[in-house]
């Protein structure tokens, strides 16, 4: 069994692939706001928001626990409407070696997007779950933004 893995979930979100990857990669102290029951906060310690290197502390709900974890903002392209994040400190930390979540959303019209979220991990055991916690917290933040973002009117 290999320690390395990786699980992905797609879903289509009703917001524009812009706004979608500004709120990530900008914004993410916002989705207290968006999704209080998911996210209760997500601080500043180095760096500016939406800048490579940055370091922000996420507190959230993990499989019913409410937990931390420290991260630095590895990449964002602006382009390919990507951020990818590094977890440095925390409670997954406990259980992997390393773990990425990378977030795409890729256009598909005006106002809607394809919302990738791509979890990377290496288990310190093979004892050791996949993050499907992880997963399901990303589904419920795509669904927060959407909420929080509806389309605009004509």
């Amino acid at each position: 069994m290999t320690l390395s893995g990786q699980l992905e979930t797609e879903l289509e979100a009703k917001v524009s692939a812009s706004i979608f990857h500004d709120v990530l990669s900008c914004r993410p102290h916002h989705f207290s706001n968006m999704t209080p029951d998911h996210v209760q906060g997500v601080e500043l310690h180095e760096g500016e928001w939406g800048k490579p290197g940055t370091v922000i502390t996420w507190t959230y709900k993990h499989d019913g626990v409410t937990e931390i974890a420290k991260e630095i903002i590895e990449e964002i392209d602006d382009e390919k409407n990507s951020t990818t994040f590094k977890v440095i400190e925390g409670h997954l930390l406990d259980k992997y070696n390393s773990f990425y979540v990378t977030v795409q959303a890729i256009p598909k019209g005006e106002h809607s997007c394809l919302a990738r979220w791509t979890i990377k991990y290496e288990k310190k055991s093979e004892d050791v779950p996949d993050p499907q916690g992880i997963v399901n917290l990303a589904i419920e933040m795509t669904k927060g933004i959407e909420a929080h973002h509806p389309p605009k009117q004509a």
